[in-house]
């Protein structure tokens, strides 16, 4: 169950992105879905591979170059989808940071929702 409502809502985080986002284009929410579907399995499968390959340059940028791998997630992801683009590796670097933060405000929220806190 968690895992679906965070899918869901990291589509329709994909849908902020591009209506906040000019350079970002998703033509409807079941385009989102996929969209947060394939972006997902990127990060889980390629991510850490390029992690691993680049991690010298990570480490020369004090890890700004992991902007740079998210971003290369994010265009890859558009440019295997129909539903989902973007107008350019700039765009896709802006539009993973923003992404980025949607997902970190859906972790904490489903953190709070599924596990309770206290007080």
């Amino acid at each position: 169950m968690k895992l679906i409502v965070r899918w869901i809502l990291l589509a329709a985080a994909l849908l902020l992105v591009a209506n906040l986002y000019p350079g970002v284009t998703v033509a409807s929410f079941g385009a989102a879905m996929i969209a947060a579907l394939v972006l997902g399995l990127f990060n889980t499968l390629v991510r850490p591979v390029l992690v691993l390959l680049t991690f010298p340059v990570t480490l020369l940028t004090l890890g700004l170059f992991l902007f740079v791998i998210n971003a290369a997630m994010f265009w890859a992801t558009a440019r295997v989808l129909d539903g989902f683009a973007v107008d350019g590796f700039g765009a896709a670097l802006i539009g993973s940071v923003l992404y980025s933060l949607c997902a970190m405000v859906i972790d904490v929220a489903m953190e709070r929702l599924f596990n309770g806190s206290p007080g």
